[in-house]
């Protein structure tokens, strides 16, 4: 058994306190507080949160909802004056982040008062308010990073919720919130000034001094890159492709005894460790068995708090650790207790190593830091964590509110929740593990941890455990590789056979240079078209030989082959050089040195922010569309050239035709051409011949680039690209919003009423939440709003009411077409299953929980539903059928029990289906919609079926790309 070290000594070192520095660890002096404001640069750890944002890869899993049952006289002023002055007192609640030169930075907005929201919502209803409003997106450009919204269940019963991103917040952060923000409200109730001691330091001023150290936390990094050299992702993991926008979580739990978390603590106790070392021992045995790996990699989170000046700073102070423990190979049987020792002091080596922030070491790391199949090292988490406590205010009784939001921010995270009710965890991310491999696995997890806290002097081999390695996605088998020196099937190389694979694939082919990656061509059919992304990424899962991945696959509309059917190289797209100099040249100036046609990205030292970086000078430079996710994805200058080179040619077979039908009259100006909804909308007017101007992002422009369609490249916020955009269009089709952004998309509805002249006709897709909550049963079109009205049904009312107030004076014709929810087969419309009261049924029914529907005594309840195809002919046609009014775009109706059935079906769900009284509050939807007005253009087609709709919505996860 291994003799126990002195616990304080641990702590102490395991915190950075030793008094002699650990080589690799930055020393420094106290940190300074700056004399005068002004902008300051980003923290490492707030610069990886930005980035996320800024990729399209952070979303709401980076929020962090805190909501507070509080019963009792609660007086409303006194907590808005109480918020307002929490961000008074810490500036990062009220910061913006901005960026210049291709550089991030931060600022403070002068004080302002917090806004707190007062809804009136029964209990029944809050939780799908809290988590609708706590998913709703931060603009952090704009600020602030924190937002309030108090719902009254009754005159002495509200639920408090306030939202920080977790650029402005950490764990740590939370007490001090708390905690002040009581006394706020206590003095503020008492009428007199809060008796708190002005904050020593502001964020900015730690975000300063942690820069001020970057050519020693560089050497740290190094450092730490260097234990981590060899080493790779968990192998039972899937990769997950890159422009993956959100992550969806789902959650295994399993309860625990008091006496197994106090074994575990024992445990600790008796070995030096903390009970969360036991844990993360533990988590290292169950994926050693399940993976035969002896070599593996976890993360879990380290603080910044051990300084005195630090401990009560509100603000991001957290790193990721990469835990790497050599364990006994698979072959030897070592007891727990010898393996508990191993990751204690893996655990200690890393937290000696803190301060070396977590994106410094990946850039270290460079191209070792993904697996071969581009798998992150660092997938897998781990921690020790508690119940959320609840924002006590003086008087009250409050109890904490949980507000899931259902996001991974790892592939696998294993946890130990350690409260009254302790609780084994297990939450992944499907498109990374199966779920059938996510239970077992968290079966494991939770006996191991039993059955140690009993006994842990046993060998692994007498230990719950599993080999799980090569589990897969349900029914899907690997590409088989042929045997070195046979023949291919077919000659064909193994990316181009498991492409032709693909039903979705109707061609395919692959380009090999000299000095070049691999390159893959596809076309494609059907009504539901991947993109080249997810092609790819279904590749990776595919080939049993990461080496035969293609770097890119570019979708075409026909192959270039040549007269005996081989393929034609030089005319696929980007095979002239055109774009390649420029690609390299930027490449140089941002990597320091020109690189080959073929360098890979992160090879040549990239990360994050220099993708976003490349991303804008590229755009800038050569006016076409590339994010920063393209840059990830496509990694050589080789692959990006002709990316670009693809994208040229697309706008310019669009500029081409709208040269031609420049001089036609009648153009319809549509907005939100990208999305779900403005695809089936372009379809639709390209059919009728229309000319079309579409108003697009520009790195999505392409997406829209081709017959008869003049790109105006702007956004709804940019309010000179949308004057452009609406001068001289004959008829507009507004049906792009925000969703989250009221201000936005009423500023946004003015401008294009006010610039618009022609006489063709003005058309507002709306929706029916502006309806609201009207008396149960049939739903008249243009009939009253009844409150409560969610904010996005509010939007959309007053967005209604700025174009109808304008219609006396108006040139030609307006109509509002209200739209229930869309269902079609664009891969952007598959969201429509993550949202809402459906979304709640179909993420229930893949992860095979129960699902309790209302009782049928209360009345029908159900869905309201219109088709793409169907919403896209009904638009069009009412400016001649319904001008001047308010009318209903709905395919029909569909009772809950239906639905939940079908879902259950196609997803082959394993989950039970009852109805009862506690069903959520949003099913309890009682309302049919008429739709007379468009009853012709809306008569359903072939295929256009809510069955065969929903089969085609369900075909691949929602959310994929």
């Amino acid at each position: 058994m291994t003799a126990p070290i002195d616990q304080a000594e641990l702590l102490r070192r395991a915190r950075g306190r030793t008094r002699t520095p650990v080589p690799g660890t930055p020393a420094a002096g106290p940190v300074p507080r700056a004399t005068a404001p002004g902008p300051a640069p980003l923290s490492h750890a707030q610069q990886r949160m930005w980035l996320m944002d800024r990729l399209g890869q952070g979303g709401a899993r980076y929020h962090v909802p805190l909501a507070t049952r509080l019963r009792g006289p609660l007086d409303r002023d006194a907590l808005a004056t109480a918020l307002t002055g929490l961000t008074d007192r810490h500036h990062i609640l009220r910061t913006r982040y901005g960026h210049q030169d291709d550089r991030p930075h931060q600022e403070a907005a002068p004080p302002a008062p917090v806004p707190l929201p007062v809804r009136d919502a029964g209990p029944e209803e809050a939780a799908a308010l809290l988590r609708a409003e706590a998913a709703r997106p931060f603009d952090l450009a704009a600020g602030p990073a924190l937002r309030a919204l108090l719902l009254r269940h009754a005159p002495e019963d509200h639920t408090l919720l306030l939202t920080v991103h977790h650029i402005a917040i950490d764990g740590g952060s939370l007490p001090v919130l708390a905690e002040e923000l009581g006394a706020l409200y206590t003095a503020a109730a008492e009428g007199r000034p809060a008796d708190l001691p002005e904050p020593e330091l502001q964020y900015a001023d730690y975000a300063r001094w942690e820069r001020a150290r970057d050519d020693r936390l560089a050497e740290a990094a190094a450092a730490r890159a260097a234990r981590l050299t060899g080493a790779g992702p968990l192998p039972l993991l899937r990769p997950v492709p890159p422009g993956t926008p959100e992550r969806r979580a789902v959650l295994h739990s399993a309860p625990l005894t008091a006496d197994t978390m106090d074994g575990l603590r024992r445990l600790g106790a008796r070995h030096g460790a903390t009970a969360f070392t036991v844990v993360l021992a533990a988590a290292f045995a169950a994926l050693r068995a399940a993976t035969g790996g002896s070599d593996l990699v976890l993360g879990c989170a380290g603080g910044h708090r051990a300084r005195p000046e630090l401990r009560r700073l509100i603000g991001l102070q957290v790193n990721t650790l990469p835990v790497r423990a050599r364990l006994p190979e698979p072959d030897g049987d070592p007891l727990f207790t010898e393996l508990l020792a191993v990751v204690r002091t893996a655990l200690l080596d890393a937290q000696e190593h803190h301060e070396a922030p977590f994106d410094l070491v990946v850039e270290r790391l460079g191209a070792a830091a993904r697996g071969a199949d581009g798998t992150p090292l660092l997938a897998v988490s781990c921690d020790l964590v508690h119940p959320a406590e609840p924002l006590a205010l003086p008087g009250l009784t409050a109890e904490a509110v949980e507000v899931e939001l259902g996001l991974a921010k790892f592939g696998l995270t294993l946890l130990v929740e350690d409260g009254p009710g302790p609780r084994c965890l297990l939450q992944y991310d499907p498109a990374a593990l199966d779920g059938a491999t996510a239970d077992r696995l968290h079966t494991v997890f939770a006996e191991l941890l039993t059955a140690v806290a009993a006994d842990a002097d046993r060998p692994l081999s007498r230990l719950p455990g599993e080999r799980l390695l090569g589990e897969r996605l349900p029914g899907e088998q690997p590409a088989a590789e042929p045997p070195a020196g046979a023949p291919r099937a077919g000659g064909h190389h193994p990316a181009v056979a498991a492409l032709l694979a693909d039903p979705r694939v109707t061609d395919a082919a692959l380009h090999l240079a000299e000095h070049g990656p691999a390159l893959a061509y596809a076309t494609v059919g059907g009504p539901v078209a991947p993109s080249g992304a997810e092609l790819r990424a279904a590749l990776r899962r595919r080939l049993a030989d990461p080496d035969t991945l293609p770097h890119a696959v570019t979708l075409l509309d026909r192959i270039p082959r040549r007269s005996d059917g081989a393929l034609d190289p030089s005319r696929l797209p980007g095979a002239p050089t055109a774009h390649l100099d420029p690609v390299r040249d930027v490449f140089a100036e941002l990597l320091g040195a020109r690189p080959p046609a073929e360098g890979d990205f992160f090879a040549l030292g990239g990360h994050s922010l220099v993708a976003v970086q490349l991303a804008e000078r590229l755009r800038a430079r050569l006016g076409l569309p590339l994010t920063g996710l393209d840059v990830l994805e496509r990694r050589t200058p080789r692959a990006l050239a002709a990316l670009l080179a693809e994208r040229a040619a697309e706008r310019g077979r669009g500029a081409r035709r709208t040269g031609a039908v420049a001089a036609r009259t009648g153009t319809v100006l549509l907005t939100g051409a990208s999305g779900g909804v403005g695809a089936a909308l372009l379809q639709e007017l390209l059919a009728q011949g229309r000319p079309v101007r579409a108003l697009v992002r520009p790195e999505s422009a392409h997406l829209v680039a081709g017959a008869g369609v003049e790109v105006a490249e702007g956004d709804l916020a940019d309010p000179d690209s949308l004057r452009r955009a609406v001068a001289g269009a004959e008829t507009v089709i507004h049906a792009a919003c925000t969703f989250t952004e009221h201000a936005v998309d009423l500023a946004a509805m003015r401008i294009l009423v006010e610039g618009w002249r022609g006489t063709g006709g003005f058309v507002f897709v709306s929706s029916i939440d502006a309806y609201g909550r009207p008396e149960p049963g049939e739903v008249p079109e243009g009939g009253p709003s009844a409150g409560p009205l969610t904010p996005y049904g509010q939007a959309k009312l007053d967005c209604e009411r700025i174009l109808l107030d304008a219609a006396a004076s108006a040139s030609g014709p307006v109509a509002v077409v209200r739209s229930p929810i869309v269902w079609g087969p664009h891969r952007r419309l598959r969201d429509q299953l993550r949202w809402g009261a459906t979304g709640a049924l179909y993420q229930a029914a893949l992860a095979g929980r129960p699902i309790l529907l209302p009782e049928p005594a209360a009345g029908w309840a159900g869905a309201s539903w219109v088709h793409s195809a169907a919403l896209a002919r009904a638009v069009t046609a009412s400016l001649g059928q319904a001008p001047g009014r308010i009318v209903n775009a709905v395919t029909g109706h569909v009772s809950w029990g239906e639905f939940t059935a079908e879902l259950v079906r196609l997803l082959g769900s394993s989950s039970t289906v009852a109805h009862g009284p506690d069903a959520e509050a949003e099913l309890l939807r009682p309302w049919s919609y008429r739709a007379d007005a468009l009853a012709g253009p809306l008569a359903p087609e072939p295929g256009e079926d809510w069955r065969t709709v929903l089969a085609a919505m369900t075909a691949q996860p929602a959310g994929t790309r």
